[in-house]
């Protein structure tokens, strides 16, 4: 390793929130970052002494951002002669430190931009923060009805809804910000806006993190979003969910002993060592509790270090002992460099000794902006002040509720607060001496955090997204994908095939529904002869088996729709791909599709007794995989477009009854009205029912209508079967053609031109049902691109 990069300056170790609240003890990696507002270092950075503030601020841009170029430049040459320098990409394990002018220099700069020699934050600053939705008028479309004398007319509901109105205020690295408010306030709202999940021509104001906008994707990267519910794979254990968003979201350069080092030490950081090999659970299997679920959620999303941690509800549903225990460990997250902005419901003592920021929402208005121990203060200058002891978020909770069932709502309290905020702006903007502007851009201060072990994916060539731009500025990306493709494509796979392996229940009901279909076709059908009665019911044999794949095939579309909102999660902070979730879906889901087939063919084709003998069985196979790759596609590609399962299920069955009414079996191609013989080529079950008919009547040699068998299914066929003769005999003499009663009269041939099933081989039919199922994944991918957008209109 180069000189350069041995002489990176490493920060101290810092104890994790369940060590300090249970005396766990841990391995930490990766965690060990100054908090701005601790005076003290037990690391190498010494003190500055620049000349002047002004001065020193202006040269630590400069220096410092010679300094990551001449870091950036020995890492490149660290790397193999083979190697591309473009494609170096590190990973800095904070642990020991070396001495040396380089770590003196870096350090000095660093603290150079803050009055209290700490750490220069980032700053998430959002301005007069508006949003408005339309809303639907009470009784619309109904006809106007005549009031009894006396009695008022309703007020007319407004047309918009303003859910967030003018909202501002800033959150610091190191800081929690929390925003508070009865249901309905605009909490969730807010924390969508600064996660840039409402869009941009909705949302009025700005965002800013040290003074710059930020980008969708860079935001992405650098950020990581918690939703209230939990959403995760209920089959995995604790350690197996961690180690999964390890290999999503940390890049392939880093080991995988790195890796299992890093879900280590978050478990331990996260207190999860007791049930890191239990599964997570659901309704029908006992997992862990809601307390350790949530903090799980917490650490798939915290997995790569993020800069800026947004979590909504994150205490919600769990008792006061798991609440405090999951902002401690907010906390400890905050305090190793990342800006933790939260919505809580109703904090306890303890967790309000925790949060360095409060945000009181009513009605998407700002009633109070501050730090906690403004809070008696703030009610008591609004003439309403706090009773000893009693939580004061309560209180505030309290009043603002009293206050929204007046005419004028909170209006009062949001004047009040608006004065407060003027005469306080000072202390307000300055609560740790930092100046109105950080001194480091966004870009320097990204780099910085990469160097010191946040954001863990770092810097890579693939797929990166530019920082922006700054005049002294280093060079440098932030990968939108941790991983390529092939990488993500392989974990998914994994995932999927431990989930699949351990509800081994779902297969084994697909299984057994293909295998008692396939018995009661076979007794029913049994050993058919070439008789014009065997041929009808060779045609409904193959009409009915053929649609079952495909009705069969509709249980494939529950397996996305109860991952949705896994996956929506997951790729909405680029874990990875939708890509490389589609082909590892049709993986996962395939080798099940040939032990189906073969279980089907084996059942029926034998004891129905069809033609073709070895090479036609394998057709039969062939064609079947073939029908359940085309449905299940169909299925996927549904799943993807419909939200519940009651909306797919009525769709899927009655699209497949459209099927196999245009399929040729009811009736032939040349009998389907004009305008609607575009249906018949849509047909899914036209295809597959066309290929199994040809397998079967294709042989010119084989007759299926004989002599006197040509009366059967008319009304000559009650004649006694000596009349029959003399009757073929007349034809016979009539016609000047010898008919014995064993002339065969209708070929395999035959047959199919009487069924109009003569457009397509019996092989191009196979390779268009193959075709389905990828024209349907395909179209399943852009269900994902249009349809998971994340963002509220």
């Amino acid at each position: 390793m180069s000189r350069f990069v041995d002489k990176l300056p490493f920060f101290d170790r810092r104890s994790s929130a369940m060590e300090e609240a249970e005396d766990i003890p841990r391995n930490g990696l990766l965690h060990m970052h100054h908090h701005h507002q601790q005076p003290h270092h037990s690391g190498v950075l010494m003190q500055p002494q620049p000349s002047s503030p002004t001065a020193a601020t202006k040269q630590a841009s400069f220096t410092l951002a010679q300094l990551l170029k001449r870091v950036n430049d020995a890492r490149s040459d660290a790397s193999s002669p083979t190697s591309s320098p473009t494609h170096s990409h590190y990973t800095i394990e904070l642990g020991g430190s070396v001495p040396g002018s380089t770590a003196s220099e870096l350090s000095e700069h660093m603290h150079a931009g803050g009055g209290d020699g700490s750490l220069l934050p980032f700053v998430l600053r959002f301005t007069d923060l508006t949003y408005s939705v339309k809303q639907r008028k009470k009784g619309s479309g109904l006809p106007a009805l005549p009031f009894p004398r006396g009695e008022a007319l309703e007020p007319e509901v407004p047309r918009m809804k303003t859910l967030l109105d003018n909202i501002s205020g800033e959150a610091r690295e190191g800081e929690i910000m929390a925003v508070l408010g009865a249901s309905g306030s605009g909490k969730s709202t807010l924390i969508d806006a600064l996660a840039n999940r409402i869009k941009k021509d909705s949302l009025h104001g700005s965002v800013t993190l040290n003074g710059e906008s930020l980008d969708s994707n860079l935001l992405k990267v650098i950020s990581a979003y918690v939703m209230q519910d939990d959403l995760l794979y209920p089959m995995l254990t604790v350690e197996e969910t961690l180690m999964f968003a390890a290999e999503f979201r940390l890049p392939r350069s880093l080991p995988t002993k790195e890796k299992k080092k890093r879900v280590q030490a978050l478990i331990d950081q996260l207190g999860l060592r007791n049930a890191s090999n239990t599964i997570i659970g659901d309704e029908g299997h006992r997992g862990v509790s809601g307390g350790e679920r949530r903090r799980v959620s917490i650490g798939v999303d915290i997995i790569h270090d993020p800069i800026v941690l947004f979590l909504d509800e994150p205490t919600s549903g769990l008792d006061s002992t798991s609440a405090f225990m999951v902002v401690k460990v907010l906390q400890h997250i905050a305090q190793s460099g990342s800006v933790v902005v939260m919505s809580i419901h109703q904090p306890s003592y303890r967790i309000l000794s925790l949060l360095d920021r409060l945000l009181f929402l009513s009605r998407g208005q700002t009633v109070y902006y501050g730090p906690p121990s403004a809070l008696p203060s703030f009610f008591f200058d609004f003439g309403k002040p706090i009773p000893d002891n009693e939580n004061p978020t309560e209180f505030a909770l309290d009043l603002i509720k009293e206050l929204e069932t007046m005419p004028d709502g909170a209006k009062d309290l949001v004047e009040h607060n608006k004065s407060w905020q003027k005469r306080m702006a000072p202390k307000m903007k300055h609560p740790d001496g930092h100046g109105e502007k950080p001194s480091l851009s966004l870009k320097e201060a990204i780099s910085v955090s990469i160097s010191r072990g946040k954001l863990v994916s770092g810097a890579t060539d693939a797929s990166t997204v530019a920082l922006p731009s700054g005049e002294s500025a280093p060079g440098a990306a932030v990968s939108k994908f941790a991983n390529p493709f092939w990488i993500e494509m392989g974990v998914l796979t994994r995932r999927a095939f431990i989930n699949t392996k351990r509800t081994p229940e779902i297969f084994v009901i697909r299984l057994a529904a293909v295998l008692i279909t396939g018995f009661i076709l076979a007794t029913i059908f049994w050993r058919l002869d070439d008789s014009p009665k065997g041929v009808q019911e060779r045609l409904g044999f193959f009409a009915i088996a053929m649609s079952t794949m495909f009705y069969t095939c509709s249980d494939a579309l529950p397996v996305f729709l109860n991952e949705r909102y896994i996956f929506l999660r997951e790729t909405a902070y680029n874990a990875y791909r939708r890509s490389s979730y589609v082909l590892s879906h049709t993986i996962v889901g395939f080798p099940s599709l040939i032990v189906l087939s073969f279980a089907f063919a084996l059942t029926t084709f034998f004891a129905v007794g069809l033609a073709g003998g070895v090479e036609g069985f394998f057709f039969f196979v062939a064609i079947v995989l073939a029908s359940f790759w085309a449905g299940s596609g169909f299925a996927t590609f549904l799943s993807g477009v419909v939200t519940n399962v009651m909306l797919g299920y009525p769709v899927v069955v009655s699209t497949l009854a459209y099927f196999l009414l245009f399929s040729g079996f009811f009736i032939t191609r040349d009998r389907i009205p004009r305008y609607w013989i575009w249906f018949h080529y849509l047909s899914l079950v036209k295809y597959p029912y066309e290929a199994v008919m040809q397998n079967e009547f294709s042989d010119p040699t084989r007759c299926f209508v004989r002599g006197v068998q040509m009366f059967d299914n008319t009304p000559l066929a009650a004649l006694p079967p000596a009349l029959k003769v003399r009757v073929l005999s007349a034809m016979s003499t009539s016609l000047g053609v010898d008919i014995g009663t064993n002339t065969c009269i209708t070929t395999g041939p035959d047959f199919l031109a009487q069924q109009a099933v003569t457009d397509l081989t019996k092989w191009d039919c196979l390779w268009i049902t193959v075709a389905w199922g990828f024209l349907f994944r395909i179209l399943f991918y852009i269900a994902l691109l249009l349809g998971s957008r994340n963002k509220r209109r």
